[in-house]
């Protein structure tokens, strides 16, 4: 007998699936949103957390740019993958430099993974084209 992630009673591609999935796209979306929002600000925390990373303060903008971009790709369900891709590239970017910086690791450093984890989660379960790829029949 073959095991298959999907129950009898909930399949994957069910209407729950889909609004869990879309639930799950909200909340890094949502952390996401806000990191980008920052980046444009003159909050004086933000200038100080960049500088504590060694980022100069005048790349924030461009970093909210790229962070905008990514997010667009990723609700754009034709370029949902893209977007989570490049969201991923990004997130693994961070994690780097929290590691280079000494930042606590469950915490800081892994941070952007269980980020990323979420992106994926939530995309798998919303759209069938993406999980037909990442999960076995």
């Amino acid at each position: 007998m073959e095991a298959t992630l999907e129950s009898p009673t909930l399949p994957l591609s069910s209407s729950a699936a889909r609004w869990s999935g879309r639930v799950l796209t909200g909340i890094p979306v949502a952390f996401m949103l806000f990191d980008a929002t920052i980046k444009f600000s003159q909050i004086p925390e933000v200038a100080e957390a960049s500088l504590k990373l060694g980022w100069p303060t005048h790349l924030n903008p461009v970093l909210g740019l790229v962070i905008l971009g990514c997010l667009a790709l990723y609700l754009w369900p034709r370029t949902a993958a893209l977007g989570a891709t490049l969201l991923t590239g990004y997130l693994g970017g961070a994690v780097a430099i929290h590691l280079r910086v000494g930042d606590p690791l469950a915490t800081h450093t892994l941070f952007p993974v269980y980020v990323g984890a979420l992106f994926w989660a939530g995309l798998v379960l919303r759209d069938g084209r993406v999980r037909a790829l990442v999960l076995p029949k």
